[in-house]
């Protein structure tokens, strides 16, 4: 089939590799190049830095509203497309735009919709605690992620999973689910579910403000928290009026004392114990202003932190 497709971040980029190593993929839409790095140079999205390599026409529109896009969908219609495929793309396809191929517009969602629609289903499901996500081949319209399910794949979210491994291992599944649904497609045996409405639910951009510790939050959401926000926004706390970057943390069986949540609790080379508003954590890798990741061993020959200190 001839395919224009839609894209921006690394999640994307595996499905784009097997549209183009099974199909004629025409042309590729990507976000503009942004400011990037300590230097703030402009930087080409993974999506573009991959289909420039294959020698692929990529368009890189700020919106693609008729007022403010004309000459972009004027385009994207000459290339007689039988259908987009959009992954992670970071913009809304308006109605005339999802009207333009044979079959429309199908989207790889992460998340086993109507589950987790919107644009963080990967932090939300670990937020969550959830023991399984997958994917959801969708086929777009004008709602956020409302359209018919055509395919969908699941995934067990392993303990020791943090985002980088769900986003890596979800990427790859999106793109087997993506060949799956256009081979369906192609041979008019695809399946149109509509979604449950009843069970749909949302989850929220996330912020870099959504990092900073509740320490009487529970332990288990806290947990969750430093899987789900690595390595972007980062979790972190206050101590002593400086910013400690907590990268991994782990529950411990011991009972705490009655004491102020975020209160140090005790410390030695495999961590260290804060209170909780339920119990405990163990923070085992962390990072101050200026230094590296390191483990709380090596944090702690050179950082003072002490026994009772509340961190906020």
């Amino acid at each position: 089939m001839k395919i224009v497709f839609m894209g921006t971040p690394q999640f994307a980029v595996p499905s784009l590799e097997v549209v183009i190593a099974r199909h004629d993929v025409v042309a590729v839409c990507t976000q503009p190049d942004r400011p990037a790095g300590r230097g703030h140079k402009l930087a080409a999205s993974p999506v573009k830095e991959a289909a420039v390599s294959q020698g692929i026409p990529v368009l890189q529109p700020g919106t693609l509203r008729l007022s403010e896009a004309k000459e972009i969908r004027t385009q994207l219609a000459s290339f007689g497309a039988d259908i987009f495929v959009v992954a992670a793309y970071g913009l809304l396809l308006p109605k005339g735009v999802l009207a333009m191929p044979k079959h429309g517009c199908i989207n790889v969602h992460a998340s086993l919709l109507p589950k987790y629609r919107g644009a963080s289903p990967l932090q939300a499901a670990l937020l969550n605690g959830d023991t399984e996500t997958g994917i959801t081949i969708q086929q777009m319209d004008v709602g956020l992620d409302t359209g018919d399910i055509i395919l969908q794949k699941k995934l067990p979210i392993e303990t020791e999973d943090m985002l980088p491994q769900l986003h890596d291992k979800m990427a790859e599944l999106g793109a087997e689910a993506l060949v799956e649904a256009l081979t369906a497609i192609e041979n008019g045996t695809a399946s149109h579910i509509p979604q449950d409405e009843a069970l749909a639910t949302h989850c929220k951009t996330i912020k870099k403000t959504d990092g900073l510790i509740d320490w009487s939050d529970t332990s288990k959401n806290i947990i969750n928290k430093t899987r789900a926000l690595q390595p972007w926004p980062g979790c972190y706390s206050i101590h002593n009026g400086e910013v400690l970057k907590i990268h991994q943390a782990s529950y411990t069986t011991d009972i705490p004392q009655s004491l102020p949540p975020g209160t140090v609790l005790t410390k030695n080379d495999n961590g260290i114990a804060i209170k909780t508003g339920d119990g405990m954590v163990f923070i085992t890798e962390l990072q101050a202003v200026g230094k590296k990741r390191m483990d709380a061993a090596t944090f702690l020959r050179g950082y003072k932190i002490n026994d009772g200190d509340v961190l906020e």
